[in-house]
């Protein structure tokens, strides 16, 4: 498994389709702050709650500067389909060979109802404008991570 992110190190860089198939690089959000996002699944309760929660939160986080990206190892037809379905507003990404994944550690063995098995480890990481790691936060839970992540970015 790949090193994980610190604060302070360069974000890795991408370019991957969203959910209609338009190519979204990293570069393309120079000067701004990104919040990214990896969750395991569209269309599960988990990656749901997590979603509608950024979704309900982007006026408020877009007011102070940030832009929000969500990204999985879905086709592009299940990310379009879990736009569809729960009225999402942002960028979701298909990474489905795990090429980002593995850049910025959020795939490898986690604990699941006891076991451990390999998998998306749920995470996000806040860009600051330079392209810099502001907060590297690995296996953050779906519900109230965005209230966690409001009140870590002070808003």
């Amino acid at each position: 498994m790949t090193t994980r992110l610190e604060v302070g190190a360069t974000a890795p860089a991408f370019t991957l389709p969203d959910q209609d198939g338009r190519e979204v690089s990293l570069s393309d959000f120079a000067g701004k702050k990104v919040i990214l996002y990896f969750y395991p699944a569209a269309l599960t309760p988990g990656c749901t709650t997590q979603a509608c929660d950024f979704r309900d939160s982007l006026a408020s986080l877009a007011a102070s500067g940030y832009v929000v990206l969500g990204m999985s190892k879905d086709t592009q037809a299940k990310l379009k389909k879990f736009e569809a379905t729960e009225a999402l507003t942002f960028p979701l990404l298909s990474d489905p060979d795990l090429t980002v994944h593995n850049a910025y550690a959020t795939y490898g063995e986690k604990s699941m109802y006891g076991k451990t098995v390999m998998g998306v480890i749920r995470s996000t990481f806040v860009i600051d404008e330079a392209g810099k790691i502001a907060h590297a936060l690995y296996n953050v839970k779906a519900t109230g991570h965005v209230a966690m992540l409001r009140t870590k970015l002070g808003l």
